[in-house]
Order: C-alpha cells, then structure tokens, then sequence
C-alpha cells in the first residue's frame, strides 16, 4: 500500500514537538528519540514545523533542521512526512521547495497568516503551494494563530488537484461540521482524506458517520498535538475504532465515556482553561515525566506552565492511568537515546 492509501485508510499522526536544552537551543539528541519513540509506537506518520514544533523556529534558523532530523530518522520507513507550510506565499513556497527536497510527502498549510485574504486569494495561495508537492489542509483555531474559513473555501479548496487530505482543527463543531459537508459535496471525498485536528473532540470525530449529498463520509486519522504524548495508546485506539466502524458494530455509551475522559486529559494538558496559554509546555510536561525530553524549555522564555497547570497534570495522569503509555517508554527509552 503507497502512503497515499494509507493516509486516506486513516492513521496516526503526531505533531512533532521541539526538543531544547536549558540553553534553548536544539536537542538535537533528544529531537531524535522523539521521532524514535513515534516510529516505535505504531504512529502512521509525523508533521513537522507545526503549531506543536513552535512557528518561532523559522525565527532562528531550525525549520531545515529540524525537518532534517526527522527526514533522517524516518527514511526507509512507511511513515508519511507532513511539514507545516506557512506564511504569505513567497515564504509558503519557499518552506514547501525546502520540505520537497527533504522527502516529505505533504506540505501542512496553515492560512492563518493571511487574516485579510479574500477566499480567491487564499485558493490562489494554496495553488502555489500545491504546484510544488501535495496539500494537506489546515483549519486551525483563531486561538492560537488561524483564522475563520468559510464553507465555500473549503469547496473551492477541494477541487484543486494535488490537495490529499484536511486536518480539520478549528475546535468548533460548526466550522468542523463545514469542512467535512464541502468535501462530501465536492465530488473528491474518495481523494481526500479527513483528519481530526480537533484534539477537544477526537474521539467524536473519529466515531460520527457523516452524511452530506447524499453520502457517507468519516474521519478516518488524527493529525494531533494531543497525540504528541501518549503515542502507542492513541494507535491502540484508533486501532480498535477502525474495528468497530469497519464490522458495523453498534456505538457503546463506553466510546462515548473514553470520549469524554479524552477531552478532558487534553484540556488540563493544553491548557484550555488560560486560552491554551500553556499548550506548548503542557505537552513537554508529559515528556519530560517520561524522560523523553530533559525539560519543557521553549523558544520564548515566557512560554510556561500556568499557575497550577503541572498539579492539575499530575492529578489527571493518575484518574486516566489508562491513557498514558508509561510503561511502553520506559522499556524502550534507553533505544530511542543512543
């Protein structure tokens, strides 16, 4: 099977935090035992350069090392490379030429700095990029740097040729519910394969059949900050939801309670409560609990915790015990940092 078929039959994709040092400079030891520990837990694939990698690293001259390392770490293997792809389209092409080269697979094309665009200026933005490798759609929340896309965007979006998929994260079910109706009307809902992006709702995304123009169409993957952390347990889930849809098995008040347990670890991990102020360092907070990183530095110094956030952690990786994949790092970390 080609990564095409795989991203379309729904994997997980975790988005690829940065590994500093008390220095605040690249890890790059550590970048490397991430990627490693995503290899090793079963992920579909990695995306690079994105929210969770920090923007800022195109700020400091890492957003070619940082892709390197994970190029590196995953060559001649099936995991499908995504790379965030953003700016306005001079930089947009120039970060899609560089990933090209490097041997990913997709650009990640986040809009949100183009806030005044009109909708033909975004979709002439996206063609430029889509001329040099294969679009992987972005909604992201205004929350932290995206910007509103309406409906006849993401119709205008699907009918450009080399776009393959959509990470659809606007944590809002309205403007989820207009991505996922454009590209069932579209005609290309064979094509183009969905992704949560949603990590407030992941696991009701994955589970709703969804019926538009007269088809059936899910969500199949995850392309998630939230499944940074927690690797090897989010393949076992996204495992047995294939399962169940894919037999036609009846939709348990369980699924519905695990949904709702999920929500929850994600909003004390990325900080909802402070407008996802502490989202960044939350998700190194996990790592660093498991050795993976040595600490939860930032590019920005200011980028920490929020008051009470690292208590607020502790608390629920004890009520979720089933959720963290503890054990599964322990046993293999010592590999992951050779």
């Amino acid at each position: 099977m080609g990564w095409r078929e795989t991203l379309r039959e729904g994997v997980v994709i975790p988005a690829h935090p940065l590994a500093l040092d008390a220095a605040r400079k690249l890890d790059e030891r550590r970048q490397r035992a991430l990627t490693r520990y995503y290899r090793a837990a079963g992920a579909g694939g990695v995306a690079v350069g994105v929210h969770t990698t920090q923007f800022a690293i195109r700020d400091v001259g890492l957003y070619h090392p940082v892709l390197a390392i994970a190029a590196e770490e995953t060559r001649d293997t099936e995991l499908i490379k995504v790379a965030g792809v953003i700016g306005p389209t001079k930089q947009a092409v120039k970060e899609a030429e560089c990933a090209a080269a490097l041997g990913y697979h997709a650009a990640l094309l986040s809009l949100g700095a183009l806030r005044d665009a009109s909708v033909a200026e975004l979709l002439e933005h996206t063609r430029a990029v889509a001329g040099i490798m294969p679009v992987f759609g972005f909604y992201l929340q205004p929350a932290v740097g995206g910007r509103v896309l309406p409906y006849e965007f993401w119709r205008g979006f699907a009918q450009i040729d080399n776009v393959i998929a959509v990470k659809i994260a606007p944590f809002n079910r309205y403007q989820t519910i207009d991505v996922v109706r454009a590209i069932a009307e579209s005609g290309r809902a064979d094509e183009i394969a969905l992704y949560t992006g949603n990590d407030d709702n992941i696991m009701v995304d994955l589970l709703t059949p969804f019926h538009f123009g007269g088809r059936t169409v899910h969500i199949r993957g995850g392309l998630l900050g939230q499944w940074a952390v927690w690797t090897f347990r989010a393949v076992q889930l996204i495992g047995r939801t294939h399962a169940m849809l894919d037999r036609g098995a009846p939709l348990t008040a369980g699924w519905l309670t695990k949904a709702a347990e999920l929500t929850h670890a994600n909003a004390v991990i990325f900080d909802a409560a402070n407008n996802f102020r502490g989202c960044i360092p939350g998700i190194h907070e996990i790592l660093v609990k498991q050795g993976i990183l040595a600490g939860r530095w930032c590019l920005d110094p200011d980028e920490e915790l929020s008051p009470g956030q690292g208590e607020a952690i502790a608390r629920m990786c004890k009520e979720y015990d089933d959720l963290p994949d503890d054990n599964f790092v322990k046993e293999h970390l010592h590999e992951w940092l050779k």
